[in-house]
């Protein structure tokens, strides 16, 4: 999973996201809200925590141009404006939960798990299974049959990516920011390489799934 943080409190983002990578959950952080709409609009999160008190663009004012947009990624709120009005504003402008500072982290990840309980694109459940494979995104092993191997992080990551997107053409820059984050400066030819590192893991385990090449476009993971 990975997690847009939109919130002007700097201490705050990077404890929140510690915590989070150390609960297998990916993050990125903007500080301002004209920035959270431009990288929320990407369209690779799986979940936005967003304040609603930030610098040059409200965070209700966010939501709502999201929601005009069509995005429908799950969006918590997370302020220190607690009045009953503010909820209710706040819900009503198109979150899907609500927590007022000071939070407690136990709580937040439990208002994450019941969002994820939700009809979703993503699923909480750590082991995605496509065909002939099956992938524990936690612990990273590859299984096809009788036949499993370990794959790195990364490894990991990107194909629990074309898993949740089966027969879908990914772009490679989609690919890259999904993978690597928003501000990576990885090379494109690593993402390649990458690939090459796919396609002879899961000819190793004998899948009848591969990962297909669309030139000058992505790759799609096909039958």
């Amino acid at each position: 999973m990975r997690i847009l943080i939109i919130e002007d409190d700097v201490q705050l983002c990077r404890s929140l996201s510690y915590r989070l990578k150390k609960e297998g959950i990916q993050t990125d952080v903007c500080h301002d809200g004209e920035l959270g709409l431009e990288t929320a609009r990407t369209g690779i999160y799986d979940l936005i925590l967003l304040d609603r008190m930030l610098p040059g663009l409200s965070g209700t004012a966010v939501l709502r141009q999201l929601r005009k947009e069509g995005f429908a990624a799950p969006v918590i709120l997370v302020t220190a404006l607690g009045e009953i009005r503010e909820r209710v504003e706040g819900l009503d402008s198109g979150a899907d939960d609500y927590l007022v500072k000071p939070i407690a982290f136990e709580e937040l990840m439990a208002r994450i798990r019941s969002i994820s309980r939700r009809p979703q694109n993503w699923d909480p459940d750590p082991v995605i299974c496509f065909h002939d494979l099956s992938l524990n995104t936690q612990t990273k092993v590859l299984t096809c049959r009788d036949t499993s191997c370990n794959l790195t992080k990364t490894e990991g990551e990107l194909l629990e990516m074309f898993l949740r997107n089966p027969g879908k053409v990914l772009a490679r820059q989609f690919i890259l920011v999904k993978v690597w984050g928003i501000d990576t400066e990885i090379e494109d030819g690593n993402l390649d390489n990458y690939i090459h590192f796919l396609r002879r893991r899961l000819s190793s385990v004998k899948s009848s799934l591969s990962i297909k090449t669309i030139r000058g476009i992505g790759y799609l993971l096909e039958v």
